[in-house]
This record gives C-alpha cells, sequence and structure tokens, in this order.
C-alpha cells in the first residue's frame, strides 16, 4: 500500500515522503479501515508517539494522521460491534501508524459507524476537533447555561466547532482570531469577535471559561479575564497561570464512540457545521504539512474514492 512516511525526526515537514509499505497487521481487537479521508494535525511531528511505540522504541519509518474516515477492510480477531463493509470514523491510536495511508489498523472501539449520508471528507475533520471541543467544554470546563466563554482560535478546526457547542449549549460566545477571521467567527454566531492583533484584552471583560487552542502569551493574559472561580482550558500547553480561586486546566483529546456517534447525528441535522478549506490528494499530503500551506478551515487528504471492498474476514 501506499502512504506518507516520516523518517527523519530532525527533518521536519522535508522528510515526509509517500511510500511503498506493507499491508498493515490486524492484531487482536483491532480493525483494518480502508481509509477514504483522514486528517492529520500540523503539529504532531512534534509529538513523541509519532517516532516511537508505547515502550519508547523507535518506530520510523512511521505513518502520520489521527483522523480516519473509511471503511472496514478487515477484523482483528476477538473484534466485535462492526463488520467488514461498513463504514466508520474515529480516532487511530496515537503511537502506531496513522491514517495518511491506504489502510491502517485501528482499536474498534476508537471507531464510530458513519451514517451513509455524511461524507467521508467531513467524517474526517471531526474527530480531533469534534471531540477536544466537546471534551474541553463540557467534560473540563463544564459550562453550563448563560454562562459567557472566551474562545481562542474561533476560526479554527477546535474552535469553530466549540464556538457552535456552546452556542448550542445556551452560552453568550466571545471568540477571537486575526483580523482576518473576523467575518468567519461571526457568521458562526458568537455575539463578539475579538481582534488578536489588536488591544483584544481591553475589550474581552470578565468571562466565566476560557476555552484555549493557542497557548503562549495570550494563554497567559487570558487568566486574568475569568471571574473569581472561573475555568481557563487549554489544549496548547500546560498553563503558568490560573484565574483567581479558579482553575487552569491542559488536557488531550481521547478517543469516544458515543460521542463521535453524537457528533456525526448533530452534522445530518445540521446542528454542526464542519469547515473544509481544502481536499487534497494522498500524493500531495506531505506538502499539506507546510506552514504556508495553511487555509481557512481544516485540510483534508482524499486517500481513495474507490467503492467499499467486498464483504470478507481473513483468518486470524
Amino acid at each position: 500500500m501506499q502512504a506518507i512516511t516520516a523518517s527523519d525526526r530532525d527533518a521536519g515537514v522535508g522528510g515526509l515522503t509517500l511510500t511503498d509499505l506493507p499491508y498493515p497487521h490486524a492484531a487482536e481487537n483491532d480493525v483494518i479501515v480502508r481509509v477514504h479521508a483522514a486528517g492529520f494535525t500540523r503539529g504532531e511531528l512534534d509529538w513523541p508517539g509519532t517516532w516511537s511505540d508505547r515502550a519508547g522504541r523507535d518506530r520510523t519509518p512511521s505513518v502520520p494522521g489521527h483522523e480516519v474516515s473509511g471503511v472496514v477492510a478487515e477484523l482483528g480477531y476477538g473484534t466485535t460491534g462492526l463488520t467488514v463493509g461498513q463504514r466508520v470514523f474515529g480516532l487511530t491510536d496515537w503511537t502506531r501508524n496513522g491514517s495518511l495511508a491506504e489502510y491502517v489498523a485501528v482499536e474498534a472501539r476508537n471507531l464510530a459507524p458513519l451514517p451513509a449520508d455524511v461524507d467521508h471528507t467531513v467524517a474526517a475533520a471531526l474527530p480531533i476537533s469534534g471531540l477536544t471541543a466537546w471534551q474541553g467544554l463540557f467534560d473540563h470546563a463544564r459550562i453550563m447555561t448563560g454562562q459567557t466563554l472566551l474562545i481562542h482560535g474561533a476560526a479554527g478546526g477546535v474552535g469553530s466547532i466549540a464556538v457552535q457547542l456552546a452556542l448550542g449549549a445556551g452560552a453568550r460566545v466571545i471568540g477571537t482570531g486575526r483580523s482576518a477571521d473576523r467575518d468567519t467567527v461571526l457568521a458562526l454566531g458568537t455575539h463578539t469577535f475579538l481582534d488578536l492583533e489588536a488591544g483584544w484584552t481591553q475589550d474581552a471583560g470578565e468571562v466565566d471559561v476560557v476555552f484555549d487552542a493557542i497557548g503562549g502569551d495570550i494563554l497567559d493574559r487570558s487568566a486574568a479575564l475569568v471571574r473569581a472561580g472561573g475555568t481557563l482550558v487549554t489544549i496548547a500547553q500546560l498553563p503558568t497561570v490560573r484565574p483567581k480561586d479558579g482553575q487552569a486546566l491542559f488536557f488531550v483529546v481521547e478517543p469516544d464512540r458515543a460521542r463521535l456517534a453524537d457528533l456525526a447525528q448533530r452534522v445530518r441535522d445540521g446542528r454542526l457545521d464542519v469547515r473544509i478549506g481544502a481536499v487534497r490528494p494522498l500524493a500531495e499530503a506531505a506538502a499539506a504539512f507546510a506552514p504556508e500551506r495553511r487555509v481557512t478551515g481544516r485540510t483534508i487528504i482524499r486517500v481513495t474514492d474507490d467503492p467499499p471492498v467486498s464483504p470478507q474476514r481473513r483468518a486470524p
């Protein structure tokens, strides 16, 4: 099969190449997915799991990409709950080969059924962004109706979904971004837009929750904007400043099959819009990692348009 591989940690994006790799092995409780579309995070080339397995051993050449949408091609021994030929989407393991390949091995519990009327490119943009937004807002910040939220990076993959989910929960939402993001963020329904390239802290006022996807100085300055007893949640880095009498939390997204199914249903119902900025073929995936190739919305890699594989099951 063909896959994008990373072999040289020091080479960064320049070390990504389109390579022929062996078909993956389906371990116990695994599923082999024939990948139709895949999502990636540009920063994952800096993640330890991209370069080593769970035991810390080098695993290069490794395949990046941790969001997948496709069709079940094979079931590993003991796998239940899914069937060969079924449309699925979800998260791949952080320390195993990922989704920028024609086939990928995934733990079955990390995949959810994909309705026939949800496109694979949309589904591939949901797992990390959707689960991160949900977990940050409801599992960690525990937002409530009537609260005021400040969402940093509201035009991004995570931020745009967080805005929609927070508004759906009855919160008042302030979105931030660069000057060029103003129209996009306001179109999502935010009550206010704050320009991070201007004096945004003076205009923010007090908020109950800050959801940060940027980090750095913006994260540090945000703690002072949170009301006493409020919450600052970030996915960017460990916070060094916390709100007065409140909490500052950093978290990493976790797989959740039931929540993925809920997010897909929200897409079907028109309650959630997933912003796709570009769709590239697998051969252009390495170039899509480059900073200068950034677009408004997620970049998704279309791996195959082939019909689902014929139902079959290999002997364990």
